[in-house]
């Protein structure tokens, strides 16, 4: 990564443990020190001692693996950055209308393809008879998948949203 455009910019601004972080927390599959040392632009040792750091403050996981410790981002950590990403920006009335949205989307990927979950519109995926519309299929049940996380989140959101935010429960 140290010939990508930006990273001489990135390692002038940037903490090594702002790096190290930045990379661990955005990981989709587990990785070893050495490779997040290596995006993170750092040491392996110095990339070490930033995850352990990691691990202690509950911000990633650490995962046995075949020939080294891997890291992963904790789940309990992502779920709760994601709540507060949703409550910074919206009001109880803003999540609603997202929970709407969503829901709304949802129902017409049931609708446009007769199915009622994802792992139903793998299997239809499946049968499909073009390679274009295979990929198109699995992207649709893939995209439903973050929905309906998602979706979860901001019901999750709205049912704790004076916990949450800090503010007075709604009027029954």
């Amino acid at each position: 990564m140290t010939d990508a455009p930006g990273t001489d910019v990135w390692k002038e601004n940037t903490s090594a443990f702002d790096r190290v972080r930045s990379i661990a927390v955005t990981l989709l599959q587990s990785r070893t020190a050495d490779w997040i040392a290596e995006e993170a632009l750092v040491a392996g040792n110095t990339a070490r001692d930033h995850l352990q750091r990691l691990v202690d403050m509950n911000v990633l996981q650490t995962v046995s693996g075949e020939q080294a410790t891997l890291y992963q981002p904790d789940p309990l950590y992502t779920r709760m950055r994601a709540l507060r990403d949703l409550l910074d920006d919206r009001d109880r009335d803003d999540l609603i209308q997202l929970r709407a949205d969503l829901q709304e989307q949802i129902e017409s990927w049931q609708h446009e393809y007769d199915v009622d979950s994802p792992d139903r519109l793998r299997e239809l995926a499946a049968q499909v008879e073009t390679s274009t519309k295979t990929r198109e299929v699995r992207q649709v049940a893939s995209d439903w998948e973050i929905v309906r996380y998602r979706l979860r989140l901001i019901e999750d959101a709205i049912e704790h949203y004076s916990d949450y935010s800090g503010t007075a429960p709604a009027p029954a």
